[in-house]
């Protein structure tokens, strides 16, 4: 399980929106849900393809909350049953990485603790974009100038939203305390 997998080389394309998207994920959910169970506390499409009408790479976002981290063994054995391989390489320490295996449909699985910042932020991020169509056309403007910029620097391409991100979440922190927002169901 711990084996690396390959980068990979293939270049960063920002894709009009497409309905596909959202039923790509339902399908995911639905086995992800199916073998995860109650281990899995909320299951939730989140990034640029949860948002309808917004221009994305097109690679869907999946977000398992899990009520903490250190079951790892028994969820990525269970992950891997149904072809998402745990990346231990992942540096981001709130969360544990899943991708497809290799020749499979890219899809990128983040674990997060139920009730944590992270998990929160990704939630906010996504509902808040959905109520505020008039954020749209500057993200994906910034996406489609730094996908033509660094076409194979995936790193590069993160790094260079990261400004704009903390704007938009900085807005939507303020609109979350003005509505009361809170996360809805699950979206599986």
């Amino acid at each position: 399980m711990d084996r690396e997998l390959p980068c990979t080389t293939q270049p960063i394309e920002i894709c009009d929106w497409s309905s596909d998207w959202a039923e790509r994920f339902a399908t995911k959910a639905k086995t992800i849900r199916q073998v995860l169970g109650d281990h899995a506390l909320r299951i939730d499409h989140i990034g640029s393809t949860a948002i309808r009408g917004l221009a994305a790479k097109p690679i869907i976002d999946v977000q398992i909350s899990v009520a903490d981290l250190e079951s790892l063994d028994v969820l990525a054995e269970k992950m891997a049953a149904i072809g998402y391989l745990w990346r231990p390489q992942n540096t981001d320490l709130a969360k544990r990485y899943f991708r497809e295996r290799p020749g499979d449909e890219r899809t990128h699985i983040h674990v997060r603790r139920a009730g944590s910042w992270q998990e929160q932020w990704s939630l906010l991020f996504r509902d808040y974009m959905r109520a505020h169509a008039e954020e749209h056309g500057p993200y994906v403007e910034l996406k489609r100038a730094l996908a033509s910029r660094h076409r194979h620097d995936r790193a590069a391409y993160t790094e260079g939203k990261s400004e704009h991100l903390w704007q938009v979440i900085r807005r939507a922190d303020r609109w979350a305390a003005a509505s009361g927002w809170r996360p809805g169901p699950s979206d599986a």
